[in-house]
């Protein structure tokens, strides 16, 4: 049942929860749901919103619409753009705005229902998880612009795909079907129901998984990519310390040994 807890008045997005699920949907289907700074505020707003409901242990991020997830950023905004300074701010917020889905210590999905291009992409490559509709075609074609990605994409891309697959896209600047995004990695599942299907995948990592563990795997992973093996391996042995250490944790096991389902609380 959908609830609507959330007294923020969007115009470029919808924010509602469903039970244990928040979910963010670009709301610019005249647009096919481009990205343009508003956009990005409001976006920054319901992650802190999200943040703040105690209630909200997992997000999903979707696209209004069965054409487009997001079909990148807004180019008549960028064209209007007369400096590198103008345009290095516009990455750097796009980049803060996508950091902060990165970093959220909740799963999050990303439920790919149609064109996911350019800045498009680069917000659901900050998601965990990634599922998309059949019809789904991804890309980063900034190149045939004359342009780069700017939001993560250089980034992020190689670290999901590796750097040969990563640059072969951004230099060729093709689209990819949600099949060959399937097999490279580049997505998780494809699904002819994306959205039901994000929604009883979380439901069932939120029945089975402690929110506390959730939260340090996700840290482990993403502080463990920019470093040595070496020091990864201090680290994920830190979250698990940590961890160890919760009342989660001693409900699992105790559960776990007595036979019964773990009733975790988040502590």
């Amino acid at each position: 049942m959908q609830e609507n807890l959330f007294d923020v008045e969007f115009e470029n997005i919808l924010l509602d929860q469903h039970g244990r699920l928040g979910v963010l949907t670009l709301n610019r289907p005249g647009a096919l749901n481009a990205l343009n700074t508003e956009t990005f505020r409001e976006i920054a707003e319901a992650l802190d919103l999200v943040m703040e409901n105690a209630t909200i242990e997992a997000l999903i991020v979707t696209g209004q619409g069965d054409k487009a997830f997001a079909a990148g950023a807004d180019i008549s905004e960028l064209a209007q753009l007369d400096s590198a300074f103008a345009a290095r701010d516009l990455s750097l917020a796009g980049q803060d705005v996508f950091q902060t889905l990165s970093t959220l210590p909740i799963p999050t999905v990303a439920v790919i229902n149609g064109y996911a291009l350019g800045g498009g992409l680069e917000l659901a490559l900050a998601a965990d998880v990634r599922v998309a509709h059949p019809r789904a075609k991804l890309g980063l074609p900034e190149v045939t612009l004359g342009l780069i990605p700017g939001y993560g994409g250089t980034q992020r891309l190689p670290r999901l795909i590796g750097v040969g697959r990563a640059l072969d896209l951004m230099l060729s600047g093709r689209q990819v079907d949600a099949q060959e995004a399937l097999g490279m990695g580049l997505v998780n599942y494809v699904e002819e129901a994306p959205l039901e299907f994000a929604r009883e995948y979380l439901s069932r990592l939120l029945d089975r998984g402690g929110p506390m563990a959730f939260g340090l795997i996700k840290e482990a992973v993403r502080r463990g990519m920019d470093t040595s093996l070496s020091d990864a391996l201090e680290i994920e042995a830190d979250m698990f310390g940590m961890v160890l250490a919760t009342q989660d944790a001693k409900e699992g096991t105790r559960a776990f040994l007595e036979k019964r389902k773990a009733n975790f609380k988040g502590e």
